[in-house]
């Protein structure tokens, strides 16, 4: 049997997909499982190990087709494939249209906006109310194609959904150290003030005060963290961070190599970011800075990792629900210190 999974838009959208696909492999071994991904997450996908086959929306490729020939050009690759079923995580036109035009025997997918006209099953699912976590909604999908194929307790793997072997994190660790100076033992807190693009974000200003009221038992680093086009704001970061121990990490090696580094930390700290959930997936601790917007909050965009190692921070009820300016890093501070860093 092959199943497609459909989940091409951003990284921390996709990394939050992860429990569905584990879920479909897990429960159908025997599947041969496909995950459509943009082309940006397709270094993501190829790390993911519930996935046998990554196909690139050609819409999503820098030089690739646009409007209806990217349509057709998906659809004549999807039908080459000859997928049994697909689960669309999140729905679009273009893919549902894509999926009909393949004749994909099952197509699941939310039962919201025009797209699930394409679709001859469909889940009701009513994110915009954003009463559970995205990662839920995506593998309530997950479930429900599984009951199509008749398992019905289906097993549900947990964290980490992303590992790395500790050979080889030993070399990368020993190889960063070295190229940013820092001494084996201490502690690295990653902090990554990068945008989350439509999610709030603290300023500069705040991040820096957060830095600076950072307190770990034996010592810690400040691993400034920066992606394609953040490296200007990072710097302006460091600027303001004299006297703290700190090093500007730029990521130039691609999404892989990042996720590597990231598995580093003993702590990832930043706003909602892709980065952030490549860190939840790894069950690495992390502090993230949400806004209580409804479509944006610490429960909807809720990191993968388990309970006990995710803080989330957001304004107070008593200021405007975007207002990052009213998020108390003080306190924000002394927990992630109290919790993770031993202080």
């Amino acid at each position: 049997m092959r199943i497609l999974a459909v989940r091409q838009d951003k990284l921390g959208d996709f990394m939050l997909s992860w429990p569905a696909l584990a879920a479909l492999k897990e429960n159908l071994p025997r599947a041969r499982v496909a995950v459509l991904v943009s082309a940006y997450t397709r270094e993501m996908a190829e790390l993911c190990p519930w996935i046998d086959e990554v196909i690139v929306d050609p819409a999503t490729e820098p030089s690739g087709p646009r409007g209806p020939a990217a349509v057709l050009r998906l659809a004549a690759e999807l039908r080459a494939c000859r997928f049994d079923a697909a689960v669309t995580l999140f729905s679009t036109t273009h893919v549902g249209l894509a999926l009909w035009l393949a004749r994909v025997p099952l197509r699941l997918a939310p039962a919201t906006k025009l797209a699930q006209v394409f679709h001859n099953r469909r889940v009701v699912q009513r994110r915009s109310r954003s009463e559970k976590p995205e990662w839920r909604y995506n593998l309530d999908l997950a479930l429900a194609l599984l009951q199509e194929f008749g398992v019905a307790a289906p097993v549900v793997p947990g964290p980490p959904f992303l590992r790395f072997g500790p050979d080889e994190l030993q070399g990368v660790e020993r190889e960063f150290r070295a190229a940013h100076g820092i001494e084996p033992g201490r502690r690295l807190v990653f902090l990554h003030a990068g945008s989350g693009g439509s999610a709030g974000n603290l300023s500069l200003d705040q991040y820096a005060a957060l830095a600076r009221a950072l307190e770990s038992r034996h010592g810690h680093v400040m691993v400034l963290t920066a992606g394609p086009g953040e490296l200007a704001r990072v710097q302006a970061l460091a600027e303001r961070l004299e006297g703290v121990p700190h090093v500007v990490h730029h990521s130039t090696g691609g999404l892989a190599a990042f996720a590597r580094r990231i598995a580093l930390a003993d702590v990832f700290i930043s706003g909602s970011t892709g980065p952030l959930h490549v860190a939840g997936a790894l069950d690495v601790p992390t502090a993230g800075f949400y806004t209580r917007r409804r479509s944006a909050t610490a429960l909807r965009w809720q990191t993968l990792n388990t309970p006990e190692r995710r803080l989330a921070f957001m304004p107070p009820e008593t200021a405007a629900e975007e207002d990052m300016g009213a998020v108390d890093v003080a306190a924000a501070a002394a927990e992630i210190s109290r919790r993770f860093l031993g202080a």
